[in-house]
Order: structure tokens, then C-alpha cells, then sequence
């Protein structure tokens, strides 16, 4: 960036005492809430963000410094709920992803429930992984199935679901055709999301917390290494031993 499109430094000011003012009325905010899901809280929330995202990017064209604030991004987070206050009905949207880890495991388990299907007699659909799959499926519930897929030779990936409210009741059959494309993500009560991606980042953080800890064992060993012998001589000043000889 030039120095012609760098801020100023009133700028940067500027935009810190915005920081801390959304700050003060974040605070207050959630002081004065009036449930989990008070809309002030979290307007005041996403104020809060853009105030200090504009200070981190302002911070750092002027002097190459950065906060230490993650600030969540658009995709992160859902817009401000604006459903029906009391609810008369709701959609709960499911996603949940595997992989074939196992095909032949699956058709041997598609293999059984077509034998034990006397109705079924005649049609092999268990030859070929769409077929078992369409089997399985067909048979076992998708609770049960992610209850059990590692004996379906699945493997999981990521899940989610949504809470979604709803004024009154869908007609039969009316959205069967397109189940997910009417979602409005204003209108979602809760979600909740299963990921990899999150036991890595919890394992990053186990994998610091114990190099920090083998480097303080290790700082501790030397001190007391150097504090036992402080002739320099390697024998322990504090063990005991009579350095005099015979």
C-alpha cells in the first residue's frame, strides 16, 4: 500500500475508541438481555465485530501491527432470527456425509437383509454399492444407520442440523419435491455442525499444551542441574556427597 492510502493516524484512533465504545454496549447488552436469544445481544455482538475488524485492518495499514482478535466471519454465523416469537411448528433439517470405506462390508450387509426379505426374492440389488446403499437405507434408520456405520463399512464426515420455525404446519406433500430449497436462515432456532476440522484444532491446541509443558520440564531439569552443581564440577552440591576424597 502507498503511503498516499495508508490512514492517518487520527484514523486508526478513531476507529479504537469505536472498539471500545460497541464494547461498552455489548456489555450492556448483555447485562439488560432478556433471554438466549435477544436480538440487542446480538446486534451488539456483530457491531462489536465490524468495529474491531475495521480496527485490525486500519491498525495494520498504518503500522503493520495486528490484534489478537479472531473475528468470526459472515459464513460463521447466522443473520439475526426473525421468526415467530411463539412458534406453532418447526422443520428439523438433517445433513450428515460418509464415505464408502468399505464397499464389500456394505454389500454383505446389503446381502443379509435381502435374504432375510422373503418378499424381496428375485431382486439382487446387493450386487452394486448404489444398490446396498439404497437397501440399507431402506431397511434401518438413519439414526441407526449412524449409530452402526462402521459395520456398514461407512465412514463419517461432517453432519448438521437445523432448527427451523415455521408459523404453521407445511401441507401434505407440498415441499417433497424440493425439501430444502424454501430454507430461511433468519428462521433458524439452533444448529448444530459435527466436523473433523474441529477435533483437529482441538488436537493442535492438546499438541501446544504439551510442548509447552515438555519445555517447561525440560527448563525445570536444567535449573535444578545448574542449582545442584554450581562449582560447575558435575558433582551435586546437595546429595550428600563428600567431595574431599580419601
Amino acid at each position: 500500500m502507498s503511503d498516499a492510502a495508508q490512514p492517518t493516524a487520527a484514523e486508526v484512533r478513531a476507529a479504537a475508541e469505536a472498539v471500545k465504545t460497541a464494547l461498552d454496549r455489548h456489555l450492556a447488552a448483555v447485562e439488560r438481555r432478556s433471554g438466549e436469544d435477544d436480538p440487542a445481544v446480538y446486534d451488539a455482538f456483530n457491531q462489536l465485530a465490524a468495529a474491531a475488524e475495521a480496527y485490525d485492518e486500519l491498525l495494520y495499514d498504518r503500522y503493520d501491527e495486528v490484534t489478537p482478535f479472531e473475528i468470526p466471519g459472515a459464513d460463521d454465523s447466522l443473520p439475526p432470527y426473525t421468526g415467530p416469537e411463539e412458534p406453532s411448528a418447526l422443520s428439523v433439517l438433517i445433513r450428515r456425509d460418509y464415505a464408502v470405506a468399505e464397499p464389500q462390508r456394505l454389500m454383505a450387509q446389503a446381502r443379509r437383509v435381502e435374504a432375510a426379505d422373503e418378499e424381496g426374492e428375485g431382486v439382487a440389488s446387493s450386487g452394486t454399492v448404489h444398490g446396498a446403499l439404497g437397501l440399507l437405507f431402506g431397511e434401518f434408520e438413519p439414526d441407526e444407520i449412524a449409530s452402526r456405520h462402521k459395520e456398514f463399512g461407512l465412514e463419517e464426515g461432517d453432519s448438521t442440523l437445523w432448527v427451523t420455525a415455521a408459523d404453521e404446519a407445511a401441507e401434505p406433500g407440498e415441499w417433497l419435491e424440493a425439501p430444502f430449497e424454501q430454507v430461511e436462515p433468519q428462521r433458524v432456532v439452533c444448529r448444530f455442525d459435527v466436523s473433523a476440522v474441529f477435533d483437529d484444532e482441538f488436537d493442535d491446541d492438546l499438541e501446544d499444551a504439551d510442548l509447552e509443558e515438555e519445555e517447561l520440564e525440560e527448563d525445570v531439569e536444567e535449573d535444578l542441574e545448574e542449582e545442584l552443581d554450581a562449582d560447575g564440577d558435575g558433582v551435586p552440591e546437595r546429595l550428600g556427597v563428600d567431595r574431599r576424597g580419601p
